[in-house]
């Protein structure tokens, strides 16, 4: 049993969303300032020469405040040929580098997730050196990527692991080996990183599905305007976009810089065909569900008609947004029955590959999934918004 329905959608941002979700935030995750000298601007110790030369190397006799480091290691400052968020400084890790700090968790079990940024230091240079972040459950392997951002460093987010009271959680950058010249090889440059901690979410009456509206993931950087880009997380529970698996490259988006359809981010599929999201649910066999999303672009001059195939169990159907890259949504949704015992795989998935006029990778926005029984006794809630705001404001209050 399969149908659909669409419904256009030109402005959902109403003023009220913010401050709900906002409110929302400070109920379910934590933030705090788990790293020392995050962004680099606490210099090295004994430094010596000139300052104001882009890159400093380091030695046995510096130490860089908060962290420990080893192999090749310079001190980066922003200049004429080497561009950084906020015209600040950074780490560059070349030949055999290593850059750690260790900070302690608090509060319960909680996801850690990191937001960093990343460059390539240098300039015609024949390859970009990978490096690879770790903490105590994952670790990924980040390179600069071409067109995907018009800035010249990007910011990337790693789901790091589930970390309790006192625990501690041991953050490493190492640079990876090349095959080419290694005068001729542009090695990473970090910057401007953020931890943030996620408690374990709760599945609603309105919503089967846990993060449905992707408002947990990593923490947008102030300096930022080009949202986070995504790798790869083959598993639901170790991914920087809590509860869902990604295939591709994605673009976290926050409603500051971008068109969010519903609250204060969303997802785009940026890295073209067979690209996407994808997420597990237990449902009941023999049941019949709603699953409702809503489709669109960024506002961000991504032109053209997107594709995106929508799996909800053995149910598939194509959707085709059309695009003047202005920021427009449609909201859909499609109806499907469970057949199995095991569990049912919710998947969004990219049919096509977009780029800007300045040649910037791109492509559908998906936000909002909602997924509710057919049943007589499961309706999603309903409540008037200004009534929500001051239940939350009260709760707070009495915190």
């Amino acid at each position: 049993m399969t149908s659909s329905s669409s419904i256009s959608i030109q402005n959902m941002q109403h003023p009220l969303f913010f401050s709900i979700f906002f409110l929302f935030f400070l109920l379910g995750f934590a933030s705090a300032d788990y790293l020392q000298n995050s962004d680099f601007e606490s210099p090295p110790k004994n430094l010596t020469g000139n300052s104001s030369v882009p890159f400093v190397l380091l030695n046995e006799n510096n130490t860089i405040p908060g962290w420990t480091f080893q192999g090749t290691v310079q001190y980066v400052t922003a200049g004429r040929i080497m561009a950084l968020p906020d015209n600040g400084h950074a780490i560059q890790l070349g030949q055999d580098a290593k850059i750690n700090q260790t900070f302690q968790a608090n509060g319960d079990y909680m996801e850690y997730i990191l937001t960093f940024t990343l460059a390539p230091g240098g300039q015609n240079c024949s390859a970009n050196a990978n490096i690879t972040v770790s903490g105590p459950d994952n670790q990924g392997i980040f390179s600069f990527k071409q067109h995907y951002g018009k800035q010249a460093w990007q910011s990337y987010g790693l789901y790091l692991g589930l970390s309790g009271q006192d625990e501690t959680v041991n953050l490493v950058f190492e640079s990876q080996a090349v095959e080419s010249d290694d005068n001729s090889t542009c090695w990473p440059v970090i910057d401007s990183l953020l931890v943030k901690a996620v408690e374990n979410l709760v599945q609603g009456k309105d919503n089967l599905l846990l993060n449905g509206g992707f408002e947990f993931g990593p923490d947008f950087l102030s300096n930022s305007t080009e949202g986070i880009l995504l790798d790869s997380a083959s598993s639901p529970v170790q991914s920087p976009l809590s509860q869902w698996a990604m295939v591709g490259t994605i673009k976290y988006i926050d409603s500051k810089h971008f068109f969010v359809p519903h609250g204060n981010a969303a997802v785009e599929i940026v890295s073209g065909v067979s690209a996407g999201i994808h997420t597990e649910v237990t449902l009941a066999k023999g049941s019949a569900y709603n699953l409702e999303f809503t489709l669109g672009d960024a506002n961000n001059a991504c032109e053209g008609d997107f594709i995106v195939e929508v799996r909800a169990g053995s149910v598939a159907q194509n959707f085709t947004i059309r695009s003047d890259g202005t920021g427009s949504a449609e909201k859909s949704s499609i109806k499907f029955e469970v057949d199995s015992n095991a569990t049912t795989p919710i998947s969004f998935s990219s049919f096509t590959t977009s780029q800007t006029k300045d040649g910037i990778f791109c492509g559908p926005v998906v936000d909002d999934v909602v997924l509710l029984s057919l049943s007589s006794n499961s309706l999603r809630i309903v409540i008037n918004p200004n009534i929500l705001i001051s239940l939350l404001l009260l709760i707070v209050i009495l915190w």
